[in-house]
This record gives C-alpha cells, structure tokens and sequence, in this order.
C-alpha cells in the first residue's frame, strides 16, 4: 500500500533514495511530466517502489513508480523499472469489448465482411422453417429433398428471428408509437402505397412506396402512419379559398374592342 511515510518493514536506504528515484525517472521521461513525491511502497526485502505525480497532458490522476533495490550489505541502490500506473482518480480506457460485441446497426462500411455465427438462434436451415410443429420424419424428408436438388437459400429466419425483427421495427422510427404516426390521419395498412411483404412477417408489416414520404422504400408496421396516407383529404377549412367569380365591365371601353 502506498503511504507518505516510512513503511515500518521499508528497507531504510532504498527508501531515502528519494533523489535517486527521481534522477532515474527524469533520465527516462523528462523533467517536465515529473510532479513532487507522492510517498512509496515496500515490496520486499531491500525492495521499494517510489512514487511521482505525473503532469504529462491527457494523464490526470496517472503517476509515476519507480522501483529501487538494494542488495544486503550494500550502501546504494539499483533501479529496477520506471512505469507508469493509474491512481484511483485516473482516466483510464473501458474494459475492452469484442468487436462483434461493440458493432452497430449502420456500422459496415463498403467492402466490410460481417459472417454470421453457425449457432446463430435468428437463422436455421432452409429445410426448416421454424415450426416447433415440425417432426423428424418430415424435416428428414425435406432435407434429403433440398440436398438433392440443391436449389434455394441454405438458411433462413428461424422463430427467434422473426420475433426480434418484428420487434425492432415495431420500435423502431417505422412503428406505430412514433409522433408522425400518432398525429397521422390513417395507418399504413390502408394506404395504397404500402406493398406486402411475403411470409409470417406480412400479416404486421410491409415496404412503403410512396416517394413523397419519410418511410419510402423501408419497412412500415401497418399501425404506422404518415401525412402522405393515399386517402389524405384536405378539410374544408384547410382548402385554398375558391377564385372570385369574373366581373363582366360594361361601362368602362374594353382593349380587345379596339381590334
């Protein structure tokens, strides 16, 4: 433990050797990231650990430790290492997480590769869609099928991975809890420009076609919605007012008269 006093089982000599500490680390990092003494830890016989502030920029709460030998029977010491260590007030970097961990929806970048794991739960083979109802029987026939043939995706969503679909975008900017959607005068699954997906996932969700809105080209909950509803009509207080009716001048010489 590190303390400002003399450890009582502190070797004497190296732990007066303050200067010598000091003159070692300087040696190594330069005067101008060295701070005052900050006290020292004895870490065995004849062995104790100095310890500096350290002022380098970027490092606040860092210090220096220099650890000093000396041998029995020996007046002088010997400088073992000079390190830099972090205080309990150091910035120090988070723990490190594992890319595949630390990836991001958005994050790939042309030419980046991102393989999916063989025990992936959102994925399951082709020749098995899913259904718990399933029996062996039935996926052996169907894999010997789909092996024989060899046409077709190799996996496809399992029921994990539907549901965690389905949820992302019921959560997501497309869903039905959204300020566009909640002031939207219809939902999309009245609109004409919603076109149907295929499969499980159809009966909640489909593409949205329509140029004009925020949503076009992205999958859209049908409890979604938006201002450009196919079925949109204007209230009669929000319509342009009608032209005048035209003023027929018969006192006054018309232009087009003279002609």
């Amino acid at each position: 433990m590190m303390t400002t006093d003399r450890p009582a089982n502190a070797d004497s000599v190296a732990a007066a050797a303050v200067d010598e500490a000091r003159a070692a680390l300087v040696a190594q990092v330069g005067a101008d990231v060295v701070g005052p003494h900050l006290g020292l830890e004895a870490e065995g016989d004849g062995l104790v650990t100095h310890h500096f502030a350290c002022t380098q920029a970027g490092y606040p709460g860092w210090r220096w430790a220099v650890t000093i030998a000396r041998a029995v029977d020996q007046g002088s010491v010997t400088i073992n290492e000079v390190v830099l260590l972090p205080g309990d007030e150091a910035i120090i970097a988070p723990a490190w997480v594992p890319w595949r961990e630390r990836i991001k929806p958005g994050d790939l970048s042309p030419g980046d590769l991102l393989p999916v794991d063989e025990d992936d739960a959102r994925l399951v083979p082709a020749y098995f869609d899913g259904d718990p109802n399933d029996t062996a029987l039935d996926l052996q026939n169907l894999k010997l099928v789909s092996d024989e043939v060899g046409l077709g995706r190799s996996r496809v969503l399992s029921v994990d991975g539907r549901e965690l679909a389905a949820q992302r975008w019921h959560d997501g900017d497309q869903g039905p809890d959204v300020p566009i959607a909640q002031s939207a005068p219809a939902h999309c699954g009245s609109c004409g420009f919603l076109v149907r997906l295929a499969g499980p996932l159809a009966t909640l969700y489909g593409v949205c076609a329509n140029e004009f809105a925020n949503a076009d080209g992205r999958v859209v909950s049908f409890e979604h919605g938006c201002g450009a509803h196919s079925e949109t009509q204007l209230r009669k207080k929000q319509l342009p007012p009608p032209p005048l009716d035209p003023v027929f001048d018969t006192v006054s010489r018309d232009d087009l008269e003279s002609f």
